[in-house]
This record gives C-alpha cells, sequence and structure tokens, in this order.
C-alpha cells in the first residue's frame, strides 16, 4: 500500500455573498491579528534559550505552519471565486442561492439551500452545490420529482416551493 493519494477534484468556484464575506474575515483575522501575535510568542520562545526542550516554541512554530497552509488556501480560493449576488432570472426553478422545500414519500418536509461548497456548513440546511441532492435539483421545477440512490437505497422527492434570497 502507498501512501499517494489522488488528488480531490476542487469544488466548485461559487459562493454567496455572505459566504465571501466570511472566508474574507477569516483571511484578515488570521493575517492581521492572530499570526503577529504567534509570532511575537515564537519570538519570545525563542529568547529563553534552549528550544530543544521549549513547549512555546515548538507548538508555537506549529501553530503558524497551519495559519500560513490556512492563509494559503484562502487566497487562492478566494482568487477564483465568483460572487453569485443577483437572483437568476427565473425563479421557478432551482439554482445557486436557492432554498428549495423538498417533501418526501412519508410526507417529510426537508428545507434547503444551495450554496457554494466553502459555505456549505456556516448553517443548518446548507448543502453544496456539488453535493448529490444539489446535482439532482438543479434547473428542476416546483412539483418536479428527483430520485437519489443514497446507500442503495432509493429515495423519491418533490419540489414543494422555490425561493430566493
Amino acid at each position: 500500500m502507498t501512501r499517494y493519494r489522488a488528488p480531490t477534484r476542487p469544488g466548485s468556484r461559487y459562493i454567496t455573498p455572505a459566504g465571501h464575506t466570511r472566508l474574507r474575515t477569516e483571511l484578515d483575522q488570521l493575517w492581521r491579528v492572530e499570526r503577529p501575535q504567534v509570532t511575537a510568542a515564537v519570538s519570545a520562545a525563542a529568547a529563553q534559550g534552549d528550544r530543544s526542550e521549549n513547549a512555546e516554541y515548538t507548538y508555537g512554530k506549529r501553530r503558524l505552519r497551519e495559519i500560513d497552509a490556512r492563509v494559503r488556501f484562502l487566497r487562492q480560493r478566494l482568487d477564483g471565486m465568483v460572487v453569485v449576488e443577483q437572483p437568476p432570472s427565473d425563479r421557478q426553478r432551482v439554482f445557486f442561492g436557492a432554498w428549495v422545500e423538498l417533501e418526501d414519500a412519508q410526507g417529510d418536509l426537508q428545507r434547503h439551500r444551495i450554496v457554494g461548497p466553502d459555505e456549505f456548513d456556516q448553517a443548518e440546511g446548507y448543502i453544496s452545490m456539488d453535493a448529490p441532492l444539489a446535482k439532482a435539483l438543479m434547473g428542476k421545477g416546483l412539483d418536479a420529482e428527483i430520485s437519489l440512490s443514497i446507500a442503495g437505497q432509493e429515495r423519491r422527492y418533490t419540489i414543494v416551493s422555490i425561493e430566493y434570497e
């Protein structure tokens, strides 16, 4: 067995204005606030002398690597983002940014918002546009029926409502 892992396909480049603001805020927080604080703490720890048994120095350097990796990721990710600010002209169909209410075969309702892969963890009900459910919903209209095979089980949903903010 090897250590090789096939590269993952990058997620879609679309993002809502709120998601873009959140990523920008995180980048600014890391670069302007947290990194200077950790750098100062590492410098102070290094000035104490023996670095081999200096936990503050070791963990500070590790935290700096984590911050730098996240900053690099955020900068690369934000460079190619497309901020979707306007709803589509056809509001009767499911597209990026839509709130979709689904009804399953038992009559249970679920409500989801289709967002970019960088922001589906922001709130309950958000799903990535790269998720199988979102892909099945894209372009569908009211009362459309979709079916998904999840873990070997066939699930059917009917679109009850479509809304845009």
